[in-house]
């Protein structure tokens, strides 16, 4: 006589937790170093109209990602109405809403001040991730990521800003969390193939639309503008986001929300092998505190 119970899995052994906490991690830090790293290439295309460059980015990145994703297997394998909600809401928070936040921010505060705001993203995981998941979010990692936010805002340093410029950093934050938390239901059926292309090939026509009523014509870009675009379309779009979506497979959102920290970490690093500047105090405090809560902070494996 058969039931239509299903049968009790065991649990992963302890050594195969760990082995994937640690792929996890390292993949969260490799996708975290390379956004830090990445600003110097940002600044490149930052005088090419917005909405047309990242227009172009998300393309070339879908172009890479939805034959990579057919490749695994049927491209749309029956998505339900939630996850059409999902996917949507992703590409228009995570990738569309962040970027035109991102910049109307900073047309109003100092970048210091924005990453100070942006760099608040751990916290903000760490204290979600649990609450959406149903848990209480572990103090051990709360007390982490608010040791993450103290040493990212050291090593980005302070600055001011105007109430909009405010308003659009909060906006940015909420976005940034948006991108993890809205993939986190998604990742188990679609996998980070699947769910990077689709958000990719949404955020498309998003920016197409918002590039045709922008006031800066869309233009050829110049051979540095166009290099920087490649740059931001296959390695910050696609390796960052296989590397991050990766890696949350892995890991609690609010445990791979910790190397967030790196980004400022990565920028200063990456800003002073270009211009041969020596790090100040601050942030080499800064990075020492962000260091140690990565090193002592996530402990074990949280279990769902």
């Amino acid at each position: 006589m058969t039931t239509s119970s299903s049968p009790v899995l065991p649990a992963p052994a302890p050594a195969t937790a760990d082995r994937s906490r640690l792929a996890g991690s390292l993949r969260a830090a490799a996708a975290m170093t390379l956004l830090g790293g990445s600003t110097g290439v940002t600044a490149l295309a930052s005088s090419y109209p917005l909405a047309a460059g990242q227009t172009a980015r998300y393309a070339l990145a879908s172009a890479v990602l939805l034959p990579l994703a057919h490749r695994r297997g049927r491209l749309v394998p029956r998505l339900t109405a939630r996850e059409c909600g999902l996917l949507l809401a992703l590409a228009g928070t995570g990738l569309f809403a962040f970027n035109l936040l991102l910049v109307t921010a900073l047309r109003h505060t100092d970048a210091a001040v924005v990453g100070s705001v942006v760099g608040c993203t751990p916290l903000l995981l760490g204290v979600l991730s649990p609450l959406l998941a149903r848990r209480r979010p572990a103090p051990r990692l709360l007390a982490a990521a608010a040791v993450v936010v103290a040493g990212a805002a050291l090593t980005q340093g302070f600055g001011s800003g105007d109430a909009t410029g405010m308003l659009c950093a909060a906006g940015t934050l909420c976005c940034e969390a948006a991108f993890s938390l809205l993939a986190v239901p998604l990742l188990p059926r679609l996998g980070p193939v699947r769910v990077s292309a689709y958000t990719t090939a949404l955020a498309v026509p998003m920016f197409a639309a918002a590039a045709a009523f922008s006031p800066s014509p869309p233009r050829l870009p110049s051979g540095t503008e166009l290099l920087a675009l490649l740059y931001l379309g296959l390695v910050l779009t696609c390796v960052a986001f296989l590397l991050w979506y990766s890696a949350l497979t892995r890991l609690p959102a609010e445990h791979a929300g910790l190397f967030g920290g790196l980004i400022p970490l990565t920028a200063t690093a990456s800003g002073a092998a270009l211009t041969s500047a020596v790090p100040s105090p601050p942030q080499l405090l800064g990075a020492a505190l962000v260091t140690a809560a990565l090193l002592l902070g996530p402990g074990r494996p949280v279990t769902t």
